[in-house]
């Protein structure tokens, strides 16, 4: 049970989404947590559900595609103050579709290379230094 000064704690989930050697990354929209910062698509995990099928859903409600998590890459735990999250990383496979932005945000294809043209949360720059500091990062 929570004490009244804990803050929520939320598990949440990105994908590393690649084609010809880019990323897809997704921009958070007006009225959101973070807005303006561009991320890794994903979401917030939903009671009784799995990390693999919270991504899944999110992917599917978020872009219209249909992935496969592939494997768990990295967990990137993060305190914003009033909340703290776990944000966990996957490769994913796209098994179906083309991206579309379906909850307004603005999508793109990025190399590696131009990361440094966007702006990204605390957590999402923990993922691009793993992918940068590992080799992840390219195309394979």
């Amino acid at each position: 049970m929570k004490g009244q000064n804990e803050k929520p704690h939320y598990h949440v989930t990105a994908a590393l989404i690649r084609k010809k050697g880019s990323f897809l990354i997704a921009k958070r929209p007006q009225g959101s947590h973070l807005e303006g910062y561009w991320e890794f698509p994903g979401g917030k995990q939903e009671q009784g559900e799995s990390l693999e099928e919270c991504l899944e859903r999110e992917i599917r409600e978020e872009l219209g595609l249909r992935v496969k998590t592939d494997r768990a890459l990295l967990t990137v735990d993060h305190d914003y103050g009033s909340k703290a999250i776990s944000l966990h990383v996957f490769n994913c496979t796209c098994l179906a579709g083309e991206p579309k932005a379906l909850e307004g945000q603005e999508i793109r294809w990025v190399a590696p290379g131009d990361f440094f043209k966007f702006f990204f949360p605390p957590p999402d720059m923990k993922v691009l230094e793993f992918l940068f500091r590992t080799g992840n990062g390219k195309e394979g």
